[in-house]
């Protein structure tokens, strides 16, 4: 979520898209933007909110296709730039060593603390949105060790933890459905007094999105920052490994519900009795109500924490990620029209914390009843936000290099030049 910082570009780029140079150093040759991961962005922003203000996806046709793609996939889409953004703070497209290198940690160790504090700010608006920026606070710490690995090693390490962590996790939430060893933990948490949540229990295991099995996305993002992006073909397998990715986490998880033996009813029979036919891709087939059966772990729907589900997440990012490369790299005429987008990425923790601040306006002053309407009748809400965040950034960046939010977020890392 934070603003990308600059990566290296052949091409001279628009004045409200150049980076800020003042933060490269002097001596690393001249950069720019690379606009194609703020189109991504700005498109991740869009699907987030749609989850939050958008129809639901039974209203069928197109609408809910489109609706469809973003569930879940635009988190994700989210978390994978957010590693990648991680990169570009800690040097890209070598880690910075030395004082440079320590000044980067901790610029990053600040950043997740204000971040975990803002998440919970708007958590505390009650707006019955998932808030992820508390999320990624501890996600940022988590993958900080590893900024210096090479992208080979970043993706090993996320394939790795795609693989595995779904099921430590699945273990674990067992366990506390079984114990009260979380309750004892949350009890004495002063994360949790304080926020008036289940605090670091909340983050690692049982919250919307557990630290344990989204550390896959932003390591997978980190590893992509680590290449190439402007050398030959590399955006091409970018594309190929993303569908490949997808094409196993979603078509692995429809054969794994058709051919392991009652797998289907057991998940319908968990989620309340609805149809689990649509479990490898939708999330329509709910949660689990009264415990999670083991066949959950064949699920690829959003959010359910699954292999299946990271990988095809991470799939379905991957090739966002190179299509919108790609678009920016060799459509010239269609990233001037994508600029709206664009400035939208470039100010992603503004806009995002603004449609929350908006949601909580509308529901709690005017109340206006947004997040429960799921009709059709909500799309002109949805465009509605949509058009307000692309004529708000696109005005703001024109006029400055950074989001307000980003711009405050810069300056509370401002104490990490005093690192020696």
């Amino acid at each position: 979520m934070t603003q990308i910082a600059s990566s290296a570009v052949p091409t001279r780029v628009p004045h409200q898209l150049e980076t800020d140079r003042s933060s490269v150093p002097a001596a690393t040759p001249s950069t720019g933007r690379l606009i194609g991961i703020d189109l991504a962005r700005g498109l991740a922003v869009f699907g987030m909110y749609s989850a939050h203000v958008g129809p639901d996806v039974t209203v069928g046709g197109p609408v809910g296709f489109l609706l469809e793609m973003a569930r879940g996939r635009s988190s994700a889409l989210f978390a994978l730039l957010a590693g990648f953004s991680l990169v570009i703070i800690t040097g890209r497209p070598h880690p910075r060593t030395g004082r440079s290198g320590r000044q980067a940690v901790v610029r990053v160790v600040i950043r997740a603390v204000v971040l975990l504090a803002l998440g919970y700010a708007l958590t505390a608006l009650d707006t019955q949105v998932d808030v992820i920026l508390s999320f990624y606070g501890l996600l940022f710490l988590a993958i900080l060790p590893m900024y210096r690995l090479r992208a080979r090693t970043l993706a090993l390490i996320a394939a790795a933890g795609a693989l595995v962590l779904p099921q430590v996790l699945y273990v674990i939430r067992k366990s506390i459905e079984e114990g009260n060893w979380a309750d004892a933990i949350a009890a004495r948490d002063p994360l949790a007094r304080i926020s008036g949540t289940d605090g670091i229990i909340e983050l690692l295991f049982t919250g919307e999105y557990p630290v344990l099995t989204w550390m896959p996305f932003l390591i997978a993002g980190m590893a992509v920052a680590r290449l190439d992006l402007t050398r030959a073909g590399i955006r091409s397998r970018l594309a190929l490994t993303g569908g490949a990715l997808a094409l196993l986490g979603y078509g692995g998880s429809w054969l794994a519900l058709r051919l392991v033996p009652h797998t289907l009813s057991a998940v319908a029979a968990a989620t309340g009795g609805s149809s689990a036919s649509s479990a490898w891709w939708s999330d329509t087939v709910g949660e689990p109500e009264d415990g999670t059966p083991l066949a959950w772990l064949l699920v690829a729907a959003p959010h359910s924490q699954t292999t299946f589900s990271i990988l095809g997440n991470t799939g379905v990012a991957l090739v966002a990620v190179a299509v919108c490369l790609t678009v920016a790299d060799r459509m010239p005429r269609l990233t001037r029209l994508a600029t709206p987008v664009a400035a939208v990425g470039m100010t992603a923790l503004t806009v995002y914390v603004l449609h929350i601040v908006a949601l909580w306006f509308f529901t709690h002053v005017w109340h206006v009843a947004l997040i429960e309407d799921t009709t059709m009748s909500a799309l002109p809400v949805l465009l509605g936000f949509i058009v307000a965040a692309m004529l708000l950034a696109t005005v703001w960046t024109r006029l400055f290099r950074r989001g307000p939010l980003e711009y405050l977020l810069h300056i509370a890392t401002r104490p990490a030049r005093h690192i020696k």
